[in-house]
């Protein structure tokens, strides 16, 4: 026969275990912030100014699904030995990780230009920065409306 003070231990252990397991698989917006997005970009670029021009970037103002979105980046660059883009790194303002991108370039890649598809949490702004063989950093932004989701489950 079994123990009853046993017993409910073990029920109130399932019953609790049941309800944090209920709330670790419950979806939550992306808690990602424009300050979050800040501080991504000044772990890449550091205490450097970051100018505008020079990269291009192309994605599509409107997108149904956040889940894949195309996105191209291009920088004007020679591409030669002495004057070459060194790597290409892509931000998001609403995203769980703001860095959904880094690209290393080198003078033999022969062009500057990289693309991928990314996730959206949401309608948000998008930063493209490249630091050139010289050091200096220049960026590109576009705004992206969502209207579909994706990124919404926070990671506990």
């Amino acid at each position: 026969m079994r123990d009853p003070a046993k017993q409910s231990t073990r029920r109130q252990f399932l019953a609790l275990s049941g309800g944090a397991a209920a709330v670790m698989m419950t979806p939550r917006p992306a808690a990602a912030t424009p300050a979050a997005m800040a501080s991504a970009i000044r772990d890449v670029t550091g205490v450097a100014i970051v100018r505008a021009g020079r990269v291009k970037l192309d994605v599509p103002p409107l997108v149904e699904n956040g889940n894949t979105v195309p996105l191209t980046v291009s920088v004007t660059s020679p591409m030669t030995a002495e004057d070459h883009v060194r790597s290409i790194h892509v931000f998001v303002e609403k995203n769980p990780q703001p860095n959904v991108g880094n690209f290393v370039l080198g003078a033999r890649a022969g062009r500057a230009q990289v693309s991928t598809r990314i996730r959206l949490a949401d309608s948000q702004k998008i930063v493209a920065i490249a630091k050139l063989s010289d050091g200096s950093f220049w960026s590109a932004t576009a705004d992206v409306v969502v209207t579909l989701a994706a990124c919404t489950e926070e990671v506990i």
